[in-house]
């Protein structure tokens, strides 16, 4: 199964923040849509960077207060690693727990094409699951 498989489930709409905007108004956007990590693009196509909730725990252990008026540019977090739809979801299941990574940008080419977090991976994951239970249970009452 492929990444694409997931983002045709939950879509491919990410959620994103301008490098510019406060950090409070990331805050308040991750609050509002109950998400753990804003992409931050200056356009919703390019990848500057991610802003989580660690990254704003992490400002205000060190600024204080006043992390609340800083860029999301000072705290998010670059050198972001990235998957592209055509990726296997076990590859990057993998990649997500050594990395210990929760948000997975989605490139296609240049261009953002989704996000993956490690939530997603393990609905996925146990929709397999469930599906070939039912197909063993199936097998089993066909063979009485």
């Amino acid at each position: 199964m492929k990444i694409a498989d997931i983002l045709k489930g939950k879509g491919s709409h990410v959620m994103t923040v301008r490098p510019n905007e406060t950090v409070e108004n990331a805050a308040k956007r991750l609050s509002l849509e109950s998400i753990g990590a804003l992409i931050v693009s200056p356009d919703a196509q390019a990848l500057d960077g991610v802003i989580s909730e660690r990254d704003i725990a992490r400002g205000v252990s060190t600024y204080g207060a006043s992390v609340a008026h800083k860029p999301v540019s000072d705290l998010m977090t670059t050198g972001v690693l990235t998957c592209t739809p055509e990726d296997n979801i076990a590859d990057v299941a993998r990649l997500m727990t050594k990395r210990r990574i929760r948000h997975l940008p989605v490139m296609d080419g240049s261009r953002l094409a989704g996000i993956v977090s490690i939530g997603d991976i393990l609905k996925h994951r146990l929709d397999e699951v469930e599906f070939e239970a039912h197909v063993m249970q199936d097998l089993a009452i066909g063979r009485r």
